[in-house]
């Protein structure tokens, strides 16, 4: 058993030694279920790799490469309804973000990149105004999302739908078709420019829900009595049905390929279970 503490200590010496390894800029993926603690680990593991190795580093998310919603109001109506509501593998600019990975590890020595940006308070993209702007290249990119890294659904695994939401809004499996096309085609060439990808693995499906409506009911409760935030437990537990397919899919298929796989456990703590194959070895707490 290690604590979190640990657990970024040993990722961020793996991370290191993978940048000495290459001898140039990489991109490091985390990948996890909706509420597994993405955004926290690639905060502390972004802190870590500047305070203790001096490395250049940013976090972006594929959250931040949503499509706006004009956007996907426009995929709705030429593919499918569903499509409408951001989330699942067609619903991101690929191209910007193959665009921006390549960037910031690519640039020239001072060549500022703008970073995209998405508000899902408005469900839509970032004003101009606001978006982040960063020095390239920098030695890491740490790269989280909830689906990166994912890699499709054989053809007969599609068939059934896995829940409310595909039997009565996709009884043809039109949009889950699309999605996985999706995976085989634009996102497996974004998932190529990993050097590693990281898999904070849930215990379930059915966890990773519970703590998804956790950080709503605590965005509602810091709201101290003005109009609601977030979503209402009703409107998670559609939108948590977007993800299912493949957040399952990913925890069978993701522990076979992933450079490491960290548990979080019932309290939300990790402890690194797997390591496939980082160039050099270290001790794992």
């Amino acid at each position: 058993m290690s604590t979190d503490a640990e657990c970024v200590a040993l990722l961020a010496q793996r991370v290191r030694q993978l940048h000495e390894s290459l001898r140039r800029p990489i991109v490091i993926g985390i990948s996890g279920a909706p509420g597994s603690g993405k955004t926290t680990l690639a905060r502390s593991l972004n802190g870590c790799l500047q305070r203790e190795f001096g490395l250049s580093s940013v976090s972006i998310s594929l959250d931040d490469f949503y499509l706006s919603r004009r956007a996907r109001e426009d995929l709705a109506k030429r593919r499918h309804p569903l499509f409408g509501t951001r989330g699942v593998p067609g619903t991101h600019n690929v191209d910007l973000a193959i665009r921006v990975l390549q960037a910031l590890t690519e640039s020239t020595a001072g060549q500022i990149v703008t970073l995209p940006g998405f508000d899902k308070a408005v469900d839509d993209c970032t004003e101009s105004s606001k978006l982040r702007q960063i020095e390239a290249p920098v030695d890491v990119v740490l790269f989280e999302g909830w689906c990166v890294g994912a890699r499709p659904q054989a053809d007969e695994d599609l068939v059934d739908p896995v829940n409310a939401l595909e039997a009565e809004e996709d009884a043809g499996g039109v949009w889950r078709r699309y999605v996985n096309e999706q995976l085989r085609n634009e996102y497996a060439l974004l998932f190529e420019r990993l050097d590693a990808l990281l898999m904070l693995r849930v215990p379930s499906f059915a966890k990773a829900v519970e703590w998804r409506e956790l950080q709503e009911r605590e965005l509602r409760e810091a709201d101290d009595g003005q109009e609601p935030a977030g979503m209402s437990p009703e409107t998670i537990r559609r939108f948590v049905m977007f993800f299912e397919r493949l957040t399952l899919h990913m925890l069978a298929d993701m522990p076979n390929h992933a450079d490491t796989v960290i548990d979080v456990d019932e309290s939300h703590r990790m402890v690194v279970a797997i390591d496939n194959k980082w160039p050099v070895e270290a001790e794992v707490p």
